[in-house]
């Protein structure tokens, strides 16, 4: 079976998504939902854009790009968990694919000349 990134990053946006739909939303939470979804969303589309880069420096700042996206989704996600320690659980399981995805686009950028 072909390993499929693209296909990766569009499952963990659908599965932050759903997470922040259970979340209650109030002054605290409204704003970091909106930038956890911006941040985890925002992976999947720069990784898409990487696909269609017009050079090998182009393709490599896309990818970087993904890593920083993911680094923030990270961010966010701690804060979600602090903040409401009943969804702890499923953002601990978010963080653990956001960081496997932070270290393969790490390594991407590495290996790209």
């Amino acid at each position: 079976m072909k390993y499929d990134l693209e296909e990766r990053t569009i499952k963990f946006a659908e599965k932050v998504i759903g997470l922040c739909k259970k979340v209650r939303q109030d002054t605290i939470t409204k704003p970091i939902i909106s930038q956890l979804v911006r941040a985890a969303t925002s992976i999947g589309a720069n990784y898409a854009e990487a696909n269609g880069a017009s050079s090998k420096k182009d393709f490599k700042n896309k990818v970087f790009i993904c890593k920083k996206e993911a680094r923030e989704t990270k961010y966010w996600l701690r804060l979600l968990a602090i903040t409401m320690p009943e969804h702890k659980e499923e953002c601990e399981i978010c963080f653990k694919e956001v960081q496997e995805l932070t270290l393969i686009f790490s390594k991407i950028v590495m290996n790209t000349n």
